[in-house]
């Protein structure tokens, strides 16, 4: 059942970026107490980018859970968000390996990608999930350097990530790259952010294709609102309090509602799975 989920209107209390978890008023649900594994990852090896809190938090303890022992990465002031993460993935008896660093680095990722291998021998699922986004009414306010952050956060180190990552992947392997809702609805205050997420859908289906002959496959998720610490440190306080309001459900969605689609997508069930869009955004369709 989910009528219990919060809805809006919302009083959070709004935070410096990139936000945290233990400041949030009305904490998001990882599943912290509800995902029940049944070993459909077993023994299986994953990084998960952004793992540190939000969706990423939500997909370590499915992956774990299910199974997977988990690298993630994270920015080096989130370390109390992954430190609590990392003891989440260890109470499910599975091994957790943490990163600090900043994505937009090309050569951080191919660190990320080395400490993976070193730890586990090999890559089996790559998730590349973290985000950076901040609001701007017009297109005259946005910096420079904040477009050249914003793609060099979401979309070139998803790049250099799976550059580095596929070489350590063997046929059955599995990437999955986190879009949004914006890559075909944008709204116009989140213009470098949403410009971010049309590309990842377009590398996600020519990635698909150029890897298919390794039996590596390439999907993306493209959630809707999700209710996680991005929203109160990047977002206006009046699209705060009614965050979520404008889909369907009339209501954002909780990170544990993900999970399971990114455990699919991970798992050997999805094996004629690649190239696929999968919408989770409260029943506004994607085109």
């Amino acid at each position: 059942m989910t009528d219990h989920l919060p809805t809006p209107p919302f009083d959070e209390p709004n935070q410096p970026i990139p936000g945290f978890t233990e400041r949030m008023k009305t904490r998001p649900d990882h599943g912290e107490d509800s995902y029940r594994g049944s070993g459909r990852l077993k023994d299986k090896k994953a990084i998960i980018t952004g793992g540190d809190s939000g969706i990423g938090r939500a997909v370590a303890i499915a992956f774990a859970r299910e199974g997977a022992d988990v690298l993630i990465s994270y920015l080096a002031e989130e370390e109390e968000d992954a430190q609590e993460t990392k003891r989440l993935i260890e109470e499910a008896g599975r091994q957790a390996v943490l990163v600090p660093g900043d994505i937009s680095d090309a050569a951080h990722c191919r660190a990320i990608v080395d400490k993976a291998v070193e730890a586990f021998g090999r890559i089996d699922v790559l998730v590349n999930n973290a985000a950076h986004q901040k609001t701007y009414e017009q297109i005259e306010e946005i910096p420079d350097e904040e477009w050249d952050m914003t793609f060099r956060i979401n979309i070139h180190a998803m790049f250099y990530l799976t550059k580095a990552a596929v070489p350590h992947m063997k046929a059955g392997g599995s990437i999955i790259n986190t879009t949004s809702i914006n890559l075909d609805s944008p709204r116009p205050f989140l213009l470098a952010y949403a410009a971010t997420k049309g590309a990842i859908q377009n590398f996600t289906a020519g990635l698909a294709q150029m890897l298919a002959d390794r039996g590596i496959r390439a999907n993306c998720v493209a959630p809707g609102p999700i209710w996680t610490p991005l929203i109160p440190s990047t977002m206006p306080e009046d699209h705060v309090k009614e965050f979520g309001k404008s889909v369907p459900m009339e209501r954002p969605g909780q990170p544990k509602e993900l999970a399971p689609v990114y455990v699919m997508l991970a798992s050997d069930e999805a094996s004629y799975v690649s190239g696929a869009t999968v919408a989770v955004t409260g029943g506004k369709p994607i085109l």
